[in-house]
């Protein structure tokens, strides 16, 4: 499949899908339903000009100051997780976004956002963020963020929270570091049979370079990498169901949220907790559960 029809496929998700959930799943637990994310949110961003993380190994960091020129291009290709700024991925229905933040060596007190380099956008915080707003507890449900009444915004009050949340709120987060999307599914589904954390935690869908891997495919790059290998993952992602079983998924996150059906896929999930009532009129007004046949690439 070519890259345009990768992009064409892309999306397939639905920005207002939390409040036309069925009524019947707003009292559902936020760590119950099945949550599209994005892996390394910011990352469609990097800047080919700064240095390496301070946290890379030692070895990187010292070939990147012999060799800046052939080291940031490579690590620029195999560090970029997302193609799409953070506003197209919230249309697309992600709503769980891994930012990770860094201070540049000489960089004083500003914060990038980074993998692997820094990012050329700089950090503005204010004193909420929505995982905030999640984590103190004041919100645990859609009902909590959702009125009964209808209405195009939601003014959420965040004075009175308390700053810091529990750390124990994010249960883990499931990564295989694998190239092999067979390894990331077998991983996955182990980590499964011991049961699923208390609270929110990630299951990750992306694929994880290694040093063999970037040597044997010296023109390829991240994205050829995931789009190869996103089919197998997608179909295991449909056969999924959120909930507090033992093998419910959560937030479920995932590289170039934009060039597949992912998204829609994880957002549908949530219609497994409503099998019974599925032929409901109130059940169809967004898309049934996707079943493996389908075209999960788009």
């Amino acid at each position: 499949m070519g890259d345009n029809q990768w992009e064409d496929g892309g999306g397939g998700g639905d920005s207002n899908w939390m409040s036309r959930l069925p009524e019947e799943l707003l009292d559902v637990p936020l760590w119950n339903l099945a949550i599209p994310g994005s892996h390394d949110s910011m990352s469609f961003c990097l800047d080919l000009s700064s240095p390496v993380l301070g946290s890379e190994p030692f070895l990187l960091r010292l070939t990147d100051r012999l060799l800046p020129c052939w080291v940031r291009p490579c690590v620029y290709r195999w560090s970029t997780t997302q193609q799409s700024v953070l506003w197209y991925q919230c249309e697309l229905g992600v709503r769980f976004l891994d930012l990770r933040i860094a201070k540049k060596p000489a960089g004083g007190s500003t914060l990038f956002f980074a993998h692997g380099i820094y990012t050329l956008v700089t950090v503005t915080y204010s004193n909420a963020v929505f995982l905030l707003l999640i984590q103190s507890g004041s919100i645990k449900t859609l009902a909590d963020v959702f009125p009964p009444w209808h209405g195009d915004k939601i003014t959420l009050d965040y004075q009175h929270l308390a700053a810091p949340f529990l750390p124990k709120s994010l249960g883990c987060s499931r990564y295989a570091d694998s190239p092999d999307p067979n390894k990331v599914i077998s991983y996955l589904e182990e980590q499964q049979r011991h049961g699923r954390p208390d609270g929110f935690y990630v299951s990750g869908l992306n694929l994880t370079e290694d040093i063999l891997y970037v040597l044997l495919h010296p023109l390829e790059n991240l994205r050829k990498m995931t789009t190869k290998g996103l089919s197998p993952l997608l179909h295991w992602t449909a056969k999924q169901r959120p909930g507090p079983g033992g093998g419910g998924v959560n937030i479920v996150c995932c590289d170039f949220v934009s060039v597949s059906r992912f998204c829609s896929i994880v957002i549908s999930l949530n219609f497994k907790l409503l099998e019974s009532a599925i032929r409901t009129p109130s059940v169809t007004q967004l898309p049934p559960v996707l079943s493996p046949e389908l075209d999960l690439l788009g």
